[in-house]
């Protein structure tokens, strides 16, 4: 199943844990928010759940096929 994964701006405090823990599939932008990187489907599910649950501020999203939010 390949998962698709946003990063909600509003809520993101920029505290890099994603950067540090998956360089090749998110970065930082121009504002020092993080970004979601094209090679983020290089990452495994399992990989991007964990992402999107060790990040502080919630900010990354994961949704399945549907289009149903993970989280």
């Amino acid at each position: 199943m390949a998962y698709r994964v946003e990063i909600d701006q509003d809520e993101c405090m920029s505290s890099g844990r994603c950067v540090a823990d998956y360089p090749a599939a998110f970065a930082f932008d121009d504002d020092e928010l993080a970004t979601v990187l094209p090679t983020v489907g290089n990452l495994t599910d399992s990989h991007l759940l964990r992402a999107a649950r060790n990040c502080p501020s919630r900010a990354i999203q994961v949704f399945d096929d549907n289009g149903n939010l993970l989280e």
